[in-house]
């Protein structure tokens, strides 16, 4: 079994490989349990934590670290960027928010959550199912704002998430800097086989979110089979084919056993990654497209996917 490797990002930051989702759920009430999970998991080891304003986690991350006495500096902190934010505050001012709600004054890595900007009511809501997109700011322009909080030292990185091959073109086009991680939903039926080879000639560390693509993949009759071989949970399976393949993973999980699980995977053997690879189908399980070809907003050719 294997311990919780670093990937090195194109700054020279180590970033563990292993993460744990911090997605609380739609509603207050889901959410303010989160403290307890994501302290059962700092405890059993991990040392880094994926969240978002997003979430509305960011303050139970900052209770949880409190709690388990680990030092700042030992944790990697992620959160995100928000679509709505951009147009209607800077990205310092969110970013401010962020850091007031996670009780610190830097954060390991910044994300813009998404290519796309939309319209939100800017009020208490668990979360707003209808959404429109806006065109402006491009998010070329919002990242000028995240490269300027890179520069102030108020996310140590930056990068994007839900982006693809055609965003990252576009993005390049003015970046000054070139992101250091791309998160984007990615397990066995949804390889990405293009953007990993894209963003390695890039520099750019690619991050696995759902990466073990819930029951549909867990239930594969090849995970199952692996799972049984190596004498590990499937869930154990997919994720070391993701470590296997250089790719940060971040499980989101609230059961201690299965956390603990989720950061003592095993070392697979190449012919079985090979194997794994081979369920690829190009399926979304988690933003999937409506019957409109829309995800949030934008489009499927819109956002290059």
């Amino acid at each position: 079994m294997s311990t919780v490797p670093n990937f090195k990002l194109n700054t020279g930051s180590l970033m563990p490989a292993v993460g744990l989702g911090c997605w609380g759920g739609f509603t207050k009430e889901d959410r303010v349990q989160a403290e307890s999970w994501i302290l059962a998991a700092l405890n059993a080891g991990y040392r880094h934590v994926d969240t978002a304003w997003l979430y509305g986690t960011e303050p139970y991350v900052r209770g949880a670290i409190k709690q388990s006495g680990v030092p700042r500096e030992e944790i990697w902190i992620t959160t995100k960027l928000p679509w709505h934010h951009p147009g209607n505050r800077t990205v310092e001012q969110s970013l401010d928010e962020s850091l007031r709600n996670l009780g610190t004054d830097y954060v390991n890595l910044y994300l813009l959550h998404w290519p796309q900007v939309i319209d939100w009511p800017d009020v208490d809501v668990d979360f707003v199912r209808e959404i429109k997109a806006r065109d402006q700011p491009t998010f070329n322009e919002t990242w000028a704002g995240m490269e300027e909080m890179y520069k102030k030292g108020k996310a140590k990185n930056i990068g994007v998430s839900n982006f693809s091959i055609k965003t990252l073109e576009q993005l390049l086009t003015t970046a000054n800097i070139v992101p250091a991680v791309n998160q984007v939903e990615l397990h066995p039926y949804l390889a990405q086989e293009e953007l990993k080879a894209y963003c390695d000639s890039k520099g750019i560390v690619l991050e696995a979110y759902t990466p073990t693509g819930y029951g549909d993949v867990r239930s594969d009759p090849l995970i199952v089979e692996l799972a049984a071989k190596y004498k590990v949970s499937p869930a154990q399976v997919v994720l070391a084919w993701h470590l296997a393949r250089g790719i940060v993973i971040v499980p989101k999980s609230a059961n201690a056993e299965r956390q603990k699980e989720n950061i003592n995977l095993p070392m697979l053997e190449p012919e079985d990654v090979k194997r794994i690879m081979a369920l690829n189908r190009g399926q979304r399980l988690c933003n999937k497209p409506d019957a409109n070809n829309v995800v949030h907003g934008w489009t499927v050719a819109q956002l290059g996917w």
